[in-house]
C-alpha cells in the first residue's frame, strides 16, 4: 500500500470535520473523497464507504436527538453523540494512517 493510499484513507475520515464548517459537511466531505478516489485506491474505497456510513449514522442520531431536545433529553444526547463521533473519527484516522482498515462501532452500513 502506497503512502498516498494511506493518506487518502485517513483523509476520508478526517473530511467529516467539514461538518464544523457547513451543514452536512460531515457527509459531503467523505462523499467527495470517496467518489474521487475510490477507483484509484481500493483502500480508499473501503474506508470512504465506512466513513460515509458512519457520518450518515451520526447525522440520523443528531436529527433524532434534536427532535428529543424538545423534552430536554436531546441536549445531553447531542453532547454524547458529538464526543462519540469525535473520538471515533480520530481513532479511525490514526488507524488508517498506518494502513490498517477501521470499522466504526454502531455503524449502519447503508452503502455497500
Amino acid at each position: 500500500m502506497t503512502p498516498d493510499e494511506k493518506n487518502w484513507g485517513m483523509y476520508s475520515h478526517l473530511a467529516a470535520f467539514a461538518g464544523l464548517l457547513f451543514p452536512f459537511g460531515n457527509v459531503i466531505g467523505p462523499l467527495i473523497i470517496w467518489v474521487l478516489k475510490k477507483d484509484e485506491y481500493p483502500f480508499v474505497e473501503q474506508e470512504g464507504k465506512e466513513s460515509l456510513n458512519f457520518q450518515i449514522t451520526v447525522s440520523i442520531a443528531v436529527i433524532v436527538a434534536g427532535l428529543l431536545s424538545v423534552v430536554l433529553i436531546g441536549i445531553p444526547l447531542l453532547i454524547a453523540i458529538a464526543i462519540f463521533a469525535l473520538v471515533f473519527i480520530i481513532k479511525a484516522a490514526m488507524e488508517t494512517s498506518e494502513g490498517r482498515p477501521y470499522r466504526y462501532p454502531y455503524n449502519l452500513r447503508l452503502i455497500k
